[in-house]
This record gives C-alpha cells, sequence and structure tokens, in this order.
C-alpha cells in the first residue's frame, strides 16, 4: 500500500539513536553527522519505491558527501513477516549497491516512532544545526521505475540547498512509498 509523508515540520530536532549496522557496528546520530548536516533515509529492501531510486541515490549520497553533509540508512519494517529485509539481506544489498553510508537496523522499530517515519522511502535532511530543512520525495519521475533520464533529483537539489544556505526549499513535494511494515500488536 503506498503511503504519502507529512509536510516538513521546518526546524524539528534531529533525534538521537543508537543502532546497528550490518556488520554489527554502533552508530548514533553524532557519528553519522556530516560537517554541513545529515539526510536520515528510512529503507528497506523488499520496496519497489526503493528499488527503484537505488542506483540514483547512492551516486547521490557521495555527490552530498562530497559537499559535507553525510547519509545513514535505516531499516524498520518487521523482518518476521519480510524476511527480505533481515539484516544478512541487508549487508548483501549494501554490499551490491556500494553504499557509502551506513545501513542501520531498527529492531525494535523505536526510532521509525520517534522520527514519524511512515514509508520507505522516506527522507529527512537536517542541516549542520540539526534542524529538519527537508521532508520530501527523491525525484519527480511519475512511474515506479529504475530509470526516468529527465527526472529531477529534487532530494539532491534540496540538500546542495542546505549545504549553501543552511535552509531548505520552502516548496517541497512529498515522497510516496510502501509503509513501513509495523510489527503485530504495535
Amino acid at each position: 500500500m503506498a503511503v504519502q509523508t507529512p509536510i516538513c515540520d521546518f526546524n524539528d530536532a534531529a533525534i538521537d539513536f543508537k543502532l546497528p549496522d550490518t556488520n554489527g557496528k554502533w552508530w548514533s546520530l553524532e557519528d553519522c553527522f556530516g560537517e554541513k548536516g545529515l539526510l536520515v533515509m528510512f529503507i528497506c529492501n523488499h520496496c519497489p519505491y526503493v528499488k527503484a531510486i537505488l542506483a540514483d541515490l547512492v551516486i547521490d549520497t557521495k555527490k552530498l558527501k562530497e559537499i559535507g553533509i553525510n547519509s545513514v540508512a535505516i531499516m524498520s519494517n518487521d523482518i518476521i513477516n519480510y524476511p527480505d529485509d533481515a539484516p544478512e539481506h541487508m549487508a548483501t544489498l549494501a554490499a551490491t549497491y556500494n553504499f557509502s553510508f551506513p545501513y542501520l537496523f531498527d529492531e525494535t522499530q523505536q526510532v521509525a516512532r520517534d522520527y514519524g517515519a511512515v514509508c520507505t522511502p522516506d527522507f529527512f535532511g537536517y542541516n549542520s544545526e540539526r534542524k529538519l530543512q527537508y521532508r520530501g520525495r527523491f525525484d519527480n519521475r511519475l512511474k515506479i521505475t529504475s530509470s526516468e533520464p529527465n527526472a529531477q533529483h529534487e532530494l539532491l537539489a534540496a540538500m546542495q540547498q542546505v549545504a549553501m544556505t543552511a535552509e531548505g526549499p520552502q516548496h517541497q513535494m512529498v515522497s510516496i512509498g510502501c509503509s513501513i511494515k509495523w510489527k503485530n500488536g504495535v
């Protein structure tokens, strides 16, 4: 089921976390932050919306890193009902796409709840003062396809603006993706 993210709550503070990556190393918000900001991404392995943008996302996060904005991906889905999202598959995906950012497992789903994440992908772009400046879509492609040559990379442009001005664009289009797969009874 496709879900839309809420509108950006400008200047909301980034929320700390302590989560393991696919190699068992633990990461906090402080460990992830770049000099000019941080892109927090809620993604997963099985979502067609994520799969469609993944190659471009890896390229764009490398471009952001070059200008001082680091990235971190967090997977919060229920792995009992969605085993393709389990840590061993996360490690395979990260290696296949040569992630230049940590891919963290939110087993309790508490970090997703704390951030108010609703879907995959769900993007939270913070400036150097750890204030939210972007909560929008990756690009303007109209279909779930792995390539659309003329797609405008809205996330990249917004975070480049954040790196230069510490402020995100006032007009943002919400992200659409698969709902977070919450554990039964939660």
